[in-house]
């Protein structure tokens, strides 16, 4: 039994989409990097758990690595 009502959306989000815009600022997002869905999940689950955003939890790793990549070389 499927229950349809539950799968359909809330009123309050159906939207008028005819005044629509293209996003002006996608073609400026220069800094994205697709992730491996389980290393997504792991990065949002520790980012919840530091109670950081992810971008400042990613930034702060790499900083990391780029520092011990530095100190070996």
């Amino acid at each position: 039994m499927s229950n349809s009502l539950a799968d359909d959306p809330l009123p309050e989000y159906d939207l008028d989409y005819s005044k629509s815009k293209p996003n002006r600022f996608a073609a400026q997002a220069e800094n994205l990097v697709e992730l491996d869905p389980q290393v997504a999940t792991w990065l949002r689950g520790r980012a919840t758990v530091k109670g950081v955003e992810l971008g400042h939890l990613v930034n702060e790793l790499l900083r990391r690595d780029i520092d011990l990549i530095e100190a070996v070389e």
